[in-house]
């Protein structure tokens, strides 16, 4: 077998995140790119990038090579998902499926329900753990006062539902708000009433420990595009029984232990978990990259990356707080512990709402700066945090602003931020803007594009082939 290792020899303390570029302003100044944009996707780590360098020589087809290079990226595939299990803090014995995301894998957990089973849900979680459960009998908990109140509202949902199989849908850390939930409290309940839980894991993967089985939780799904690995990997980690027992997520190769003909139909025996909901040829340079960015966090440590997010959320939440018209949205109490992710509205010094596309537009175009404007893939609790706000209702479609915090984050990069949105605050944006497509954008826009825009790399277009189809 080959001496790849998992994951390249990472140096202490381990270096952050892959180089961040110098982006272009409409001014025809260049300036490092502040990054405040975590929440959605975080840029690559250093050892992931080296761990990726150091696959791709040997890439090849998984489970399906007697090659020596198929023999490799089978088992840094496999070798992967003793990681990924670990960095959950799931049970020895979890099934570790490879999916695209933390959608995919709430959406494949969604198609192995038992057809009885009720499902339980927070108004307050992202669509991914919102969405997939349509269909199913959904008990919806509301968005709870406190956390306290989520506690006895899934207690006494719970007490009413039916006999039979019973999912909680628990979200660690808000999409929008970055505050935490009380994950081993409301388990806890759940374990008590006999129904079992998924955790909604990816915005608290990338910032804290997660401890599935000290929670006592059944399922965590995450993704590696918030975790510093953005290469088209998430997974799904727990209880096998439920997935065995469904057909297949995906059908196709890898899903399938023996097809025969039998006539007038296919005959089908699938493969058990975890290759039952794998089908087709997996990822593995992602599944490396995962586990990668896996081991490099926790040897950096939890207490340096919280120690670093805590620094720059406490400047970044006074900074706003000397702002004239921004009011910091919160499910809870102002001091209640959170992740690296702060939304609020605008209001401006004439008393009419600031637009929240309109300033991430000008952040970005005058002093580059990348943060979220929108509803964050969360409407029910962004429309529900809005109106406790006072701010329902303000600007097409109700959304607020988000800067959340990573490790490519820095001090710098907090002042530059709250600098520049006092600034747009008080005097509004320097340059003209439009709206194209329904964004706000700079008019003109002089900014060059970089060379991966440009066509630098090589034109190619339709029919770039040399020869034609044959009819």
């Amino acid at each position: 077998m080959s001496s790849l290792a998992l994951v390249s020899p990472v140096p202490t303390p381990v270096p952050l995140v892959v180089g961040q570029p110098e982006v272009p302003l409409v001014t025809g100044e260049r300036v490092p790119y502040a990054n405040l944009d975590h929440a959605a996707s975080a840029p690559c780590l250093e050892p992931v990038r080296r761990a990726v360098d150091e696959l791709l020589p040997w890439y090849a087809s998984v489970h399906r090579g007697a090659g020596f290079a198929s023999q490799v990226s089978t088992r840094v595939y496999e070798q992967a998902r003793a990681v990924v299990r670990g960095f959950v803090g799931a049970p020895a014995g979890a099934a570790v499926v490879f999916t695209r995301n933390t959608t995919d894998a709430l959406n494949l957990l969604a198609r192995s329900l038992p057809r009885e089973t009720t499902v339980l849900r927070f108004d307050t979680d992202h669509h991914a753990a919102l969405l997939p459960w349509r269909g199913r009998q959904v008990r919806r908990l509301g968005v709870p006062a406190s956390p306290g109140a989520a506690v006895a509202a899934l207690d006494a949902e719970l007490a009413r539902c039916p006999v039979g199989p019973r999912l909680v849908v628990l979200t660690a850390a808000s999409n929008v708000t970055g505050e935490l939930w009380p994950v081993a409290e409301l388990a806890a309940v759940a374990r008590r009433h006999g129904a079992r839980v998924v955790l909604d894991a990816a915005q608290l993967a990338p910032h804290r420990p997660v401890r599935a089985a000290e929670w006592d939780v059944d399922w965590v799904a995450l993704s590696g595009h918030k975790l510093y690995a953005p290469f088209g990997a998430g997974a799904l980690v727990g209880r096998a029984d439920w997935l065995q027992a469904a057909e297949p997520y995906l059908v196709g190769g890898g899903a399938t232990r023996q097809v025969v003909d039998l006539g007038d139909r296919l005959g089908v025996s699938w493969t058990a978990v975890p290759e039952r909901h794998e089908a087709g040829s997996p990822n593995v340079v992602g599944v490396h990259a995962l586990a990668a960015a896996c081991q490099a966090l926790c040897q950096h440590g939890w207490d340096a990356v919280a120690a670093h997010e805590e620094a720059l959320v406490r400047r970044l939440r006074e900074g706003l707080a000397t702002i004239p018209g921004v009011r910091q949205l919160a499910l809870w109490d102002a001091d209640h512990p959170r992740v690296g992710v702060v939304s609020f509205t605008v209001t401006n010094p004439d008393g009419s709402p600031g637009d929240p596309g309109l300033l991430a537009a000008a952040l970005s175009a005058e002093h580059g700066i990348g943060v979220r404007d929108g509803a964050f893939c969360a409407h029910l609790a962004t429309r529900s945090l809005l109106a406790g706000s006072g701010a329902a209702g303000q600007v097409d479609g109700d959304r607020a602003l988000r800067a959340s915090v990573g490790l490519a984050s820095t001090a710098e990069h907090v002042e530059r931020f709250v600098t520049a949105l006092d600034d747009l605050v008080r005097h509004g944006p320097r340059w003209d803007y439009r709206l194209v497509a329904g964004r706000w954008a700079p008019d003109p826009d002089p900014r060059p594009l970089p060379g991966v825009l440009t066509g630098d790399a090589g034109d190619v277009g339709p029919g770039c082939g040399s020869g034609t189809m044959a009819g």
